[in-house]
């Protein structure tokens, strides 16, 4: 039996296919927090109070019978040629059925085509009737109040959304258009054997925005790379074409085949210098934006799917910790964390007015794309806090800018910037040391402080959580330095 997501995996590409079937399953938490079921939230904006509920493991027959005796179907498992689907919402109509697709979102985009049209195609080859196909969305504008309001909290459109968050095509139009039979593609994966697989060809879904997991599996030796190699050339179309050709290191690069951004130039003249290159004017003129006291700073935050707190909207950040090192002109270095377990968005950022200085530069990492937005969402939130938060934005310096920019680049950054890679060669604390070493992971385990279930290991968590967070300043206050060194 298949499902769905086995469909989009063979499409994507058999090897991916065949490796997921064998890896060991793991169960990751989600990225967005999702305390409420949001299947019963969905049900009491329909006004839904009598209906069939499928359940995991469900034999097709009970979803035939449901279909005889009840008006609404919620999670219903329907089968056909082996491909098992299951329907978020069915309704009867007179003598059709309305579908009803749940999207935890706010502007469901016509970009999964795929998982709309199997699912119709199933339906349809069973004899279900379809008359309106509906998304259930979450509203992009809905402010909490005390409560939740679940008529305001969902949207249920017939329409996909552009980029532009407006409705652009109707869901049936572009099943209809994006339409097919599945019978080929399911006799297809019924019957291919792992012989049929050949040898695997790198493409882009190999290595796309994120490079596929099991990438190392299917191209080894790409694993053993040299920091310098031509692999590791950043936003690079052409670099395998180069490898090809039996250009191997960064050094000797196809000039013709470069896209010309500063990074690839500071990576060829990194490797031709003996592994690192610095534009000494360039990051001397950066340097010289930075003014004492200089405060480093790094927020942890959790995302909500659906707003748990007044004032909150969907998919609004609600921030928890924040770490600051502050490195005086003599040199004196002070450390202080905030950590909250609740809704203290007050208590941050009056915490965070108090322990800033109010004057000198501000440096985080992707600043403007982390820091700064959530200083300016506790802002927004807080008019009494309001200009010193603000103030804090126009001091704000983004610490990953001289790499970004090609002024520095070391080759044992392997065409990385992030702050573990770089402090990976500072031959100082590691990551790797901390009981927490990774974002996410900070957040699922902040997610566990409210739980009953894990009271003895709450001061373990939040020993972990304030070394996470105060190692990411830690490790900006030795880049900083290291920068000032190269000078």
């Amino acid at each position: 039996m298949f499902h769905i997501s086995d469909l989009k995996k063979f499409n994507r590409c058999p090897h991916f296919y065949f490796k997921d079937l064998e890896a060991e399953k793991e169960v990751y938490p989600r990225y967005i927090r999702m305390d409420e079921m949001i299947t019963s939230l969905a049900l009491e904006k329909l006004g839904v109070k009598e209906y069939f509920l499928g359940e995991r493991n469900d034999p097709y027959e009970r979803t035939k019978e449901a279909l005889e005796q009840y008006e609404w179907l919620v999670k219903a498992r329907f089968e056909h040629e082996q491909l098992r689907i299951k329907v978020p919402f069915l309704h009867r109509v007179g003598d059709a059925w309305d579908l009803y697709f749940l999207w935890i979102g706010l502007y469901p985009l016509a970009n999964d085509m795929q998982f709309y049209c199997d699912n119709v195609w199933v339906l349809e080859q069973e004899g279900i009737k379809l008359n309106h196909i509906y998304l259930i969305h979450l509203n992009a504008d809905y402010v909490r109040k005390e409560t939740l309001d679940l008529d305001e909290l969902f949207v249920i459109s017939e329409c996909f959304y552009n980029k532009n968050h407006n409705p652009s095509i109707s869901v049936k139009e572009a099943i209809e258009e994006n339409y097919r039979d599945l019978s080929p593609l399911l006799d297809r994966m019924e019957h291919y054997q792992h012989d049929e697989l050949g040898e695997p060809v790198r493409g882009a879904r190999c290595l796309g925005r994120q490079r596929c997991r099991f990438y190392y599996d299917c191209f080894p030796e790409e694993k053993e790379m040299p920091d310098n190699s031509i692999l590791t050339l950043i936003t690079s179309q052409h670099k395998y074409a180069m490898l090809e050709k039996g250009i191997t290191y960064l050094k000797d690069a196809d000039l013709s085949l470069l896209e010309g951004t500063p990074q690839q130039y500071a990576q060829i003249m990194a490797d031709r210098n003996g592994g690192l290159y610095v534009d000494q004017n360039a990051l001397g003129t950066w340097l010289q934006q930075i003014s004492y006291p200089i405060a480093f700073l790094d927020f942890e935050w959790d995302r909500y799917a659906i707003p748990p707190y007044k004032g909150m909207k969907p998919y609004d950040v609600l921030p928890f910790e924040f770490s600051l090192h502050v490195l005086s002109e003599n040199g004196d270095v002070d450390h202080k964390v905030y950590l909250s377990v609740h809704d203290d968005r007050r208590e941050l950022a009056e915490t965070l007015c108090a322990w800033l200085p109010k004057e000198g530069s501000i440096i985080a990492y992707n600043a403007f794309g982390a820091e700064a937005i959530r200083i300016e969402e506790l802002a927004n939130q807080f008019a009494d806090l309001k200009a010193t938060l603000l103030d804090m934005n126009t001091r704000m310096i983004d610490l990953q800018e001289p790499f970004l920019n090609g002024v520095v680049y070391d080759t044992r950054m392997r065409g990385q910037w992030s702050l573990k890679t770089i402090m990976s060669f500072m031959n100082d604390k590691s990551y790797q040391d901390l009981d927490i070493s990774q974002g996410m992971d900070a957040v699922f385990e902040w997610r566990l402080l409210d739980s009953e279930e894990v009271t003895d290991e709450k001061e373990r968590i939040i020993e972990g959580l304030k070394a996470y967070c105060g190692m990411d300043t830690y490790s900006m206050l030795i880049v900083y330095q290291w920068l000032l060194d190269l000078l």
